[in-house]
């Protein structure tokens, strides 16, 4: 067998509520108030765009709300998070050694996969050991204080260069897919196949052995789709959100998961490089 089963379903875990941050700042600005007044003779343009075309409350539900993107946040217990993160990432790289189709291809090809592909086999892994983790907000610079003092440049200049933590929007989102795998009790053999399929990634086009990949990817969606159809009486319905789950993978935030779980650690390495070396892939020019 290509995939090999690995590891043990993870159980299912509680969700904590986004509004446990707290609510969006853009809540608070209302044009009657003081603080808008002088927000809106500072910056006139982009707050008269702000009331004509938002909301008080939908810029928090927005994709692109300036509030939620600025929200950092570090974890609540990182000694034991960190060392639970960093026995994932060691499973991971052994996963990896473990496929001799792996180590077939160029090593070009090889760096190339692991490149794009290390945070969703990462994000995989948390799901398969079960690893979740609470969170704890920074707290961000206070305007009112700022404009108050006359440092209102100050404060925005904070805020736009703040980079302590990683992205509220992209752990959230990160634990949010957690979830949906938790709640469909993914098996360890459909975690090894879902690892194949999201390794070899046959959308990296600039692959030397790019049809060799393709194979090794159809190969694992279809020992999954077998294994799917005799364990659950062919319930085509698992198979589709599986493979939407792992469409949803790809969009995984690799800064984010570099600065909330290792960043402390590489200091100014990068996990994908880290991960090469683990797996002795490691080109002359890194």
């Amino acid at each position: 067998m290509l995939f090999p089963a690995t590891g043990s379903s993870a159980s299912m875990a509680t969700k904590i509520p986004a509004e446990k941050f707290g609510k969006c700042q853009c809540e608070t600005y209302h044009s009657e108030g003081i603080l808008y007044q002088i927000l809106n003779k500072e910056h006139g343009s982009e707050t008269k765009w702000h009331q004509q075309n938002c909301s008080p409350r939908c810029c928090a539900r927005s994709k692109g709300c300036p509030c939620l993107d600025r929200r950092r946040v570090v974890l609540r217990t990182p000694e034991a998070t960190c060392r639970r993160a960093s026995e994932v990432l060691l499973k991971t790289s052994t996963f990896i050694r473990n496929l001799p189709s792996f180590y077939h291809m160029p090593w070009e090809d090889q760096f190339v996969l692991i490149q794009q592909n290390w945070a969703p086999l990462f994000v995989l892994g948390m799901a398969q050991e079960g690893v979740d983790f609470d969170l704890r907000e920074i707290p961000g610079t206070s305007l009112l204080k700022k404009i108050l003092l006359n440092q209102f440049s100050t404060a925005m200049n904070e805020l736009d260069s703040s980079s302590a933590g990683a992205s509220f929007t992209e752990v959230q989102k990160m634990k949010n897919l957690l979830w949906k795998f938790w709640d469909l009790d993914i098996s360890g053999k459909e975690y090894a196949y879902v690892k194949g399929i999201i390794l070899f990634n046959s959308e990296c086009h600039v692959l030397k052995c790019l049809p060799y990949v393709q194979s090794l990817q159809q190969e694992a969606q279809k020992a999954l789709m077998e294994f799917i159809s005799i364990m659950f009486h062919g319930s085509l319905s698992r198979f589709a959100s599986i493979l939407q789950l792992i469409t949803s993978l790809r969009d995984i935030d690799a800064e984010a998961i570099e600065e909330l779980f290792f960043r402390p650690f590489l200091e100014e390495a990068t996990l994908n490089v880290l991960l090469l070396e683990t797996i002795s892939i490691k080109p002359d020019w890194l």
